[in-house]
C-alpha cells in the first residue's frame, strides 16, 4: 500500500495548486485545493463547512479564523483563514448565481443541496497533480500534508505543527512529516 505524501517541490506545488485556475478554469476546485493547502484540515471537516462559517454577509468580508470540530477527533481547533483562501473562496463565490449564507462551500453540481463527496475531492485532487505530472502518491491528505511540510521548512516550531494537527507526540508529527 503506497503512503500519500506532501507535495515538497516549491514549483510542482505552484503548478498544481494553480492548474484549476490557469489550465482549466474551475473556481470550486481551485478553491478547494487552495482552502486545503492553507488550512491544515482533513478533507472531511473542509467538505463540511458552509458559506455562513468563512463568510459574514452582515459585512461581506471573510472570516479572519474559524471554529471547527474535527470529525474525527471531535476536537474543536480555530484554523486561520488566510489571504491566499480567502481570495481563492471569494473567487469561487463570486461564479456563483444562487449564493446562499447556508450552503455548502463545496456543492455538489448534481445534488445542490449536498457537498461533493470524499470520492469527488480525491479525483479533483488527482485530476490537477496527474496534470502537473506528479509522480508520487498525491491524496486528499496531501493537502494537510503539504501544509505541515512547507510550515516546517520555513521555520514553524514543531509543537505548533503538533497543536495545529492535534497530534498527540512530537514523533508522531516527525513521522506525519516524512
Amino acid at each position: 500500500m503506497s503512503c500519500t505524501q506532501p507535495i515538497r517541490n516549491e514549483n510542482d506545488l505552484n503548478k498544481f495548486r494553480n492548474y484549476y485556475r490557469t489550465i482549466e478554469d474551475k473556481p470550486r476546485n481551485y478553491a478547494l485545493i487552495e482552502f486545503g493547502l492553507n488550512s491544515a484540515l482533513r478533507i472531511s471537516d473542509i467538505l463540511a463547512l458552509h458559506w455562513n462559517d468563512v463568510y459574514l454577509t452582515s459585512t461581506h468580508k471573510y472570516r479572519d479564523h474559524i471554529l471547527v470540530k474535527e470529525q474525527k477527533t471531535g476536537k474543536e481547533n480555530v484554523i486561520i483563514l488566510n489571504r491566499n483562501a480567502q481570495n481563492a473562496l471569494e473567487k469561487y463565490r463570486k461564479t456563483l448565481s444562487d449564493f446562499n449564507a447556508a450552503n455548502y462551500i463545496f456543492r455538489s453540481q448534481k445534488q445542490p443541496e449536498l457537498a461533493i463527496s470524499r470520492c469527488q475531492a480525491f479525483r479533483i485532487i488527482k485530476k490537477a497533480a496527474q496534470a502537473c505530472g506528479l509522480e508520487q502518491h498525491i491524496s486528499c491528505h496531501s493537502l494537510r500534508k503539504t501544509f505541515g511540510y512547507f510550515a516546517w521548512k520555513q521555520g514553524t516550531p514543531p509543537a505548533l505543527l503538533m497543536s495545529i494537527y492535534n497530534h498527540s507526540s512530537y514523533e508522531i508529527t516527525k513521522r506525519y512529516l516524512g
